[in-house]
């Protein structure tokens, strides 16, 4: 019979607290990101995120993703819903199950929150109310099961995600991808400057993130113990090389390093590091970080030449640096990390690399089919995109009756006025 752990118990409870702290963060981040018109709205969409997942999460979102091992592994079963048959005294390894079933809910919020990113500016926020609950089940809970629970189908093959690469990451920015296709661009895309309104609350957003993801990926051992401070350390190098790397990129191709190019370097890293941080060593920390924040700032620049508008770049961000995280186990997985399975430049041949490419297709395939049938059932019965009219007017004041500054006006090139056509003049600053 397993006990509890009061060390495992008392680091996953600060754990868990870490990555309750991003969403706000991330609110923060994403807010800085966007026009003057839309902070508040941003900052929304994060925090309507955690009541919304929390209620699925606890009804149904838990059971399907960690009771029994379903049909195949591919989903489990409602023998925990409403967390029906788990109390205090509850186990889950060496940890309260009740504050695991929560650990695991801190993840599922922020990832339903990093997609509404790529909607910026443009989105009902009721008809997100609408989508953020259902796709925490639908696809969520559903790839978790698959690459986390004991019988899940993926987890079962082999496929290695420490602290998801492909559940978080991965599955966002396919997501994300989904309803930028079903919302279309914003007004003004790829004519009007779109620069972020406020710097500092990117940094201290990314400063915020960056805190919690120690959490996020130190607090995945379950446990306090020499793996968790190998990740800590592999969490903190790959963040640190992301950012020098992206600035590399902006130095050598721009002749000038940015303050938001230091922060997107930074989460760059970080996204990559989160499904090999504890399958790479130090050097291998090094490699991803690296690697991720240099792919990074080109692939932000893909939405152009494709035409998709990804408003704050988390396909960019998230699904690029979710894919090279996931890829990179294959080549630098190390039995000193995993207890097992190594990647290619240590011995272990190509098999892991070809268990973690099928997983990556997979799992970025059904989570933008699904999300993109859900988004696209919602658009057809109550609208997913706000009028021209009020996206002119800004998302802020139509979505919400607030301005963030009192200084502020109510559209992109001021309020209109009566017999006046749309403000529709240049975005940003």
């Amino acid at each position: 019979m397993h006990q509890i752990d009061p060390a495992a118990t008392a680091w996953l409870l600060a754990a868990t607290a870490l990555v309750l702290l991003m969403t706000p963060g991330l609110a923060i981040f994403y807010g800085g990101m966007v026009r003057t018109t839309g902070v508040l709205n941003m900052i929304m969409m994060s925090f309507i995120s955690i009541p919304l997942v929390t209620v699925s999460w606890l009804l149904f979102g838990y059971s399907l993703a960690f009771s029994g091992t379903g049909e195949g592994g591919l989903i489990g079963n409602l023998a925990h819903f409403g967390l029906r048959g788990i109390g205090p005294a509850s186990v889950h390894g060496q940890v309260p199950e009740l504050l695991f079933a929560t650990f695991q809910l801190s993840f599922a919020i922020i990832t339903a929150a990093l997609i509404s990113g790529a909607i910026a500016d443009r989105a009902k926020f009721a008809a997100w109310v609408v989508f953020v609950p259902i796709w925490a089940v639908a696809v969520y809970a559903v790839v978790a099961h698959w690459v986390w629970a004991p019988g899940g189908w993926l987890a079962r093959l082999g496929v290695l995600d420490y602290a998801g690469g492909l559940v978080v990451e991965m599955v966002s920015g396919a997501s994300a991808l989904a309803l930028v296709l079903v919302l279309g661009p914003r007004l003004g895309f790829k004519k009007d400057v779109m620069r972020p309104h406020n710097l500092p609350f990117v940094l201290l957003g990314v400063g915020l993130l960056w805190f919690g993801w120690f959490g996020f990926n130190a607090g995945s051992a379950m446990a306090a113990d020499g793996t968790a401070a190998a990740i800590f350390l592999n969490t903190l190098v790959a963040g640190c090389l992301g950012m020098l790397g992206w600035l590399a990129v902006e130095q050598i191709r721009d002749g000038k390093p940015t303050t938001f190019g230091a922060a997107s370097g930074v989460v760059a890293g970080l996204v990559a590091i989160t499904p090999s941080c504890g399958t790479v060593n130090t050097l291998g920390a090094v490699v991803v970080g690296l690697t991720a924040g240099m792919v990074c700032a080109f692939a932000i620049g893909w939405k152009f030449r494709f035409n998709y508008d990804d408003s704050l770049d988390v396909v960019g961000v998230h699904f690029v640096g979710g894919v090279i995280g996931t890829l990179l186990i294959g080549l630098l997985a190390t039995a000193t990390m995993t207890a097992g399975p190594e990647g290619l430049f240590y011995g272990g041949g190509l098999a892991q690399l070809g268990k973690q490419a099928m997983a990556a297709v997979i799992v970025a395939g059904y989570a933008f089919g699904m999300s993109y049938l859900v988004a696209k059932v919602i658009d057809l019965v109550i609208g997913f995109r706000i009028s021209p009219d009020d996206e002119a007017s800004g998302v802020d004041f139509s979505q919400h009756a607030e301005t963030a500054y009192a200084e502020g006006v109510h559209g992109h090139a001021g309020p209109r006025r009566p017999g006046l056509g749309p403000g529709l003049g240049p975005a940003g600053h």
